[in-house]
């Protein structure tokens, strides 16, 4: 079940592969995120050493929050994948000049996931030829819809 998409990651990247990630959150950042205060769209991911971080994702504490926990709404969240899959990762970006981009939040079986994107970014004719596209799609199936 998704809970929030980034929409921004299809229009600027090719995304070429899609890995699935936990998130080291604090106990009032899932609640939180079950409430729907969280924005992935300026999100990036970084390597530090041989692990992975998610910068830049904000999670909006609750009105009801603990009064003991300071709570920060940008912080830095470690991303959780196994050691050969952050291996794989390290050498693609290092070395092939590709990103990672945050794709879309998710639970699965009850925990909060991040589905990130190995990608490349698009030169602008190529955002121009992938909306152009997207257009003659939707006039394709307007027109299909008015013959019947």
């Amino acid at each position: 079940m998704s809970i929030v998409q980034n929409r921004k990651a299809s229009h600027d990247y090719f995304i070429e592969e899609r890995f699935e990630a936990g998130l080291a959150l604090e106990g009032w950042e899932v609640k939180a995120i079950r409430a729907g205060g969280v924005q992935i769209k300026e999100a990036y991911v970084v390597v530090k050493g041989a692990e992975m971080f998610l910068i830049g994702c904000h999670i909006s504490p609750l009105s009801a929050a603990s009064t003991h926990v300071q709570a920060d709404p940008t912080r830095t969240r470690k991303l959780l994948l196994h050691a050969e899959e952050i291996r794989k990762l390290i050498g693609k970006v290092e070395r092939a000049g590709y990103t990672l981009v945050p794709l879309d939040l998710h639970y699965t079986r009850g925990r909060v996931k991040l589905e990130i994107g190995l990608a490349k970014g698009k030169k602008q004719h190529d955002k121009r030829d992938a909306e152009r596209e997207k257009d003659w799609k939707r006039e394709q199936q307007r027109l299909l819809r008015h013959r019947s």
